[in-house]
């Protein structure tokens, strides 16, 4: 009797498994995906838009900085008007105290003059000739201040006013208006249009009749 002889089962094979995935390649290949999408061409709306935003960036950069140099210019300006106003307004009036000496020793000329006899026959010609001689050095005297900005001014007959005038007395008068001035007894002097020395002046008031009529009279400024 023949044995047949027994066949071994041999195991049959597994398919091979994938090693699990490694962390490090994962995060390389997320890498490379973001460098190819930066690497990607931008679209022309994206493109366009972008260029928009910088272009509004720059121009409200250009319009600050040209501001800024607006107003540094505006008050540099002013910086220069104002010093050299202070320039002339120091050479203008840089004498006032010396005019002011000036101004009366032209007063006390005047002065002398009126002290003489008034003109009229039976005048020593001494006296004649002296006042014309003096009379004469004032007017070259006047001349000569005028030039350099210091006027005298007569007020007689003007309306009072409190920026040139002092009001030393007042008078009644029906020949001049009220608050006129009637005598002046020295006149105002000016320095390139501001004031030396007011003017001691005597002022018109209404008669007593006046008064009662209009019933109130207004209260006159005495200050210079």
């Amino acid at each position: 009797m023949n044995v047949e002889p027994e066949h071994e089962t041999m195991p049959e094979p597994h398919p091979p498994q994938s090693p699990d995935p490694d962390p490090a390649s994962e995060a390389g290949t997320a890498s490379k995906d973001a460098a190819a999408n930066q690497n990607a061409p931008f679209s022309a709306d994206a493109v366009m838009n972008a260029a928009t935003t910088r272009i509004a960036d720059l121009e409200a950069e250009v319009t600050e900085l040209k501001d800024r140099w607006m107003r540094s210019e505006a008050e540099i300006a002013n910086v220069r008007a104002r010093s050299r106003r202070e320039v002339d307004e120091t050479r203008q009036y840089a004498v006032q105290k010396f005019a002011t000496d000036v101004v009366e020793a032209a007063d006390n000329l005047r002065r002398g003059i009126d002290s003489l006899p008034s003109a009229g026959s039976g005048q020593p010609d001494i006296v004649a000739k002296l006042r014309e001689g003096l009379e004469g050095v004032e007017r070259g005297f006047l001349a000569s201040l005028e030039r350099n900005g210091i006027k005298r001014e007569d007020p007689t007959g003007q309306p009072f006013d409190p920026k040139l005038h002092q009001a030393m007395a007042e008078q009644e008068s029906e020949a001049h208006q009220p608050g006129t001035v009637m005598h002046a007894w020295s006149p105002a002097w000016t320095l390139n249009g501001r004031l030396l020395r007011p003017a001691m002046v005597v002022v018109a008031k209404a008669p007593p009749a006046e008064l009662a009529t209009s019933g109130t009279r207004a209260k006159l400024d005495t200050t210079a």
